[in-house]
């Protein structure tokens, strides 16, 4: 029953915070947040040894066709649950010195995602998994769409609804996959899809089916399209949601749905795959070299990173899963952290073009060493939490292949250029009519970049303890997804 508190906890405060009004939505939002954060907590302990059965939950949902209400928690999935309950509440943490119109409704949606996200990393039936999948869209559609901060309300409504329409039609792909699985297996739950005896057309078109749907909540290349304007039209506390926990369901379903089901037409499509991720790597970075909207290029950064991650799951290695489960983990709060430094930004100059800034180290020293530590975890420096999960993947991605190794590894030299160039031309040399009046951070901001960096060197010194943590689970993938 555990696991049902902490999955419907974000559903109960999501009614208790609309219910509460505007002065007090945000407080009971990040109550709620804290809540669920500390009940996820509370699970840790079981899974530090490593190989402990999953926790799970069954209950018999829909007769016919044969639905369950069915949970489960292994470590992956509790290492995305504690991403998810950490990152949550910190987020709504972050817009504590913003006044936010109809912030009833805004922190309800935020609390209503979180139940979806939830969701998705706890569901061990594929038709709950859909249904968390699609809900999980519904509050960010909204979020963004509503509380935009470009004034430009065309551009942005057709921005969110590029983005709205890609997500739902990939998932709609995803659906007649399980559909077809179920006239095979006779159930949705993952027992019943894993070691299904389908054949090699027919584990092509599932892999397919999933693939699409994944792909572009990832996003692959060339399903990006819709991320880059959707990244600079939500307001930033949508953007964390986006970049930060969001993105991992596609890499999480990759995992959990794809591999494991459907091997054989893995094997074969997989040179395919780890080509578009090359592609989207190099291309993320070189585009990204390009931009002057520091939103656009921390979205393309995102793109560029994920890219690796995606090239790293499917090299069917132990390192290359490895790398990916602690880069998951990893990304979700540098890129806050990136996001959140272009939210300060934006708030106290009013632009987000790297060639109108400059010289704030000046005139807010605290700011420029907090943004300096995400900076470098981003580009993976020894000692920040992103180095081990690069490491890994690069060195399963050699394992695959050593050419292609070379290609992707090309991300750490493009990231070191984009990003100390950006922090270069925005935080260093002398200011300017814009940058002047530049104040450094209030003890709002310190705590949500202490909370930050403390997460950055923990992961980067101690990885031993949730690499422990997901390793049985990855294993478990492993071996069905190399049957």
């Amino acid at each position: 029953m555990i696991l049902v508190a902490l999955l419907f906890i974000p559903l109960l405060f999501s009614l208790i915070t609309y219910l509460s009004g505007d002065r007090y939505a945000k407080l009971t939002a990040f109550g709620g947040g804290v809540i669920a954060f500390l009940l996820c907590a509370s699970l840790k302990q079981p899974f530090m040894a490593g190989g402990l059965a999953p926790l799970t939950y069954t209950h018999d949902w829909i007769s016919n066709p044969v639905i369950k209400f069915s949970l489960s928690l292994d470590g992956l999935s509790f290492m995305l649950l504690a991403l998810t309950t950490f990152l949550v509440p910190l987020i709504i943490f972050t817009t504590f010195r913003k006044t936010i119109e109809n912030a009833k409704a805004f922190y309800a949606l935020i609390l209503l995602m979180q139940f979806g996200l939830l969701g998705v990393f706890l569901a061990n039936d594929g038709f709950l998994f859909y249904i968390f999948w699609e809900l999980a869209l519904i509050p960010i559609y909204f979020i963004a769409l509503l509380w935009g901060e470009n004034k430009d309300q065309e551009f942005r409504n057709r921005a969110i609804f590029k983005f709205f329409v890609y997500t739902l039609a990939g998932s709609l792909f995803m659906l007649v996959g399980f559909i077809y699985l179920y006239q095979h297996a006779g159930g949705f739950g993952i027992s019943q899809l894993y070691g299904l005896n389908l054949s090699g057309k027919e584990q092509s078109f599932i892999f397919w089916a999933f693939f699409v749907a994944f792909a572009i909540k990832i996003p692959v290349f060339p399903f990006h399209t819709w991320q880059p304007d959707t990244y600079k039209e939500a307001p930033t506390a949508g953007t964390m949601l986006l970049a930060g926990i969001m993105l991992k369901m596609g890499l999480y379903g990759l995992l959990r749905w794809l591999l494991p089901v459907v091997p054989q037409a893995v094997t074969l499509w997989t040179p395919l795959v780890i080509a578009l991720a090359a592609i989207g790597v190099i291309y993320g970075s070189v585009i990204a070299i390009k931009q002057d909207d520091l939103k656009k290029l921390f979205a393309f950064s995102s793109f560029a990173h994920v890219g690796l991650i995606a090239a790293g799951i499917f090299t069917l290695t132990r390192e290359g899963f490895q790398g990916a489960a602690v880069q998951m983990f990893a990304h979700g709060f540098n890129v806050v952290g990136l996001f959140f430094s272009a939210e300060i930004i934006w708030q106290r100059t009013g632009t987000l073009s790297i060639s109108q800034l400059g010289g704030i180290r000046n005139v807010a020293p605290k700011f420029a060493a907090c943004f300096m530590v995400v900076v470098l975890a981003s580009v993976a420096l020894p000692t920040t939490n992103a180095f081990i999960g690069e490491f890994l993947l690069l060195f399963g991605i050699y394992e695959y292949n050593t050419w292609l190794a070379v290609v992707t590894g090309l991300t750490i030299i493009f990231g070191a250029v984009y990003m100390l160039r950006m922090y270069q031309n925005v935080m260093l040399g002398e200011t300017n009519t814009v940058t002047a009046t530049f104040e450094d951070l209030n003890w709002k901001e310190l705590v949500v970049f202490v909370f930050i960096i403390v997460a950055i060197f923990q992961i980067g010194l101690a990885p031993k303890q949730i690499m422990s943590m997901m390793q049985p689970a990855l294993d478990n993938i492993l071996n069905y997804s190399l049957r």
